[in-house]
């Protein structure tokens, strides 16, 4: 029962939250509603892809949401220099903060919760920096067009992490890229005897990781329609972190789920709509989701004990 609740509870939690949506909860049966809660669930996934890839390490990422934040800082600099000249220096920030937490991890050898919390705290201080902690707002259509705009009638955030989502599947289940990490996760000792370059992998999984951050800062200043470095990817990890083991990805590394991990940051969106729409306040819905944390570890436990 707890295999089974692991490798599939997170869509039998997503099944009934929405049939209870549909029979308790007005108006949720609509298009803009369902477009919001895509809307809003987006970065999060984004985000809980690449934490699914350092877990799947048997590591851990702090620092998503300051890498968010230092991305959406940036923004605004380099606007006027083109929407692409913009996006291309937040993803290279995500991409340099990546590397710094691989480096940290993979070379110098400190635990993965120790280095990214270092970029944790000292990320959003630098993006708080950069904006001269203020909230500058963004009028640019074009890239505001990211967070409000769609494409055949879907949303351009929630196709990018669709096709983002697609991406790591492949990237997990395709390439030797993908073998070798949840070989690493599975047994690093044994993975470095049999030759395989774990640091290189390590530092390029936490370099994904920094990258899927920035996306989603570019979408939720976008959406936002402006840069608030004090408030753009505020307690996203933890977010993230729920999404992937909810979703089924084991803390101890080994093994990915990307479609659990897109899934499970569904069912914490409608989690947290649910709660609201029926008037309970944020910090039910914190609680909520811890106790969902505890279950999914539990059961994650329960699994691996045998």
């Amino acid at each position: 029962m707890s295999a089974w609740l692991q490798a599939y509870g997170v869509y039998l939690a997503v099944v009934v939250l929405l049939v209870f949506n549909l029979l308790f909860t007005k108006n949720f049966l609509s298009a803009a509603n369902f477009r919001t809660q895509l809307l809003q669930a987006a970065p999060v996934c984004i985000v809980a892809l690449g934490m699914a890839l350092v877990i799947g390490t048997e590591g851990v990422d702090l620092s998503v949401g300051a890498v968010m934040s230092l991305s959406a800082a940036l923004i605004p600099l380099y606007l006027g220099y083109g929407v692409v000249a913009s996006i291309v220096v937040a993803l290279i920030a995500g991409l340099a903060a990546g590397l710094f937490n691989g480096f940290l991890v993979a070379y110098v050898g400190i635990q993965p919760i120790v280095a990214t919390l270092a970029l944790l705290v000292g990320g959003r201080g630098l993006a708080l920096v950069i904006a001269h902690g203020r909230l500058v707002e963004v009028r640019d259509a074009d890239f505001l067009s990211l967070g409000t705009g769609d494409i055949v009638g879907i949303p351009i955030s929630v196709l990018v992490a669709a096709v983002l989502a697609v991406l790591v599947g492949l990237l997990v289940r395709r390439t030797t890229f993908g073998r070798r990490l949840v070989a690493i996760g599975g047994n690093r000792s044994a993975s470095t005897l049999a030759g395989l370059p774990v640091k290189r992998v390590l530092v390029g999984v936490y370099a994904l990781c920094g990258v899927l951050a920035g996306v989603a800062g570019v979408l939720a200043t976008a959406r936002l329609g402006a840069s608030d470095p004090a408030d753009v990817g505020l307690l996203m990890e933890l977010s993230a972190i729920t999404a992937v083991v909810v979703g089924g990805t084991p803390l101890t590394g080994g093994r990915v789920r990307v479609l659990g991990t897109v899934m499970g940051a569904v069912l914490m969106q409608l989690v947290n709509a649910t709660l609201i729409k029926h008037d309970l306040p944020d910090s039910t819905a914190q609680m909520v989701q811890a106790a969902i944390i505890v279950v999914a570890v539990y059961t994650a436990r329960d699994r691996s004990s045998r």
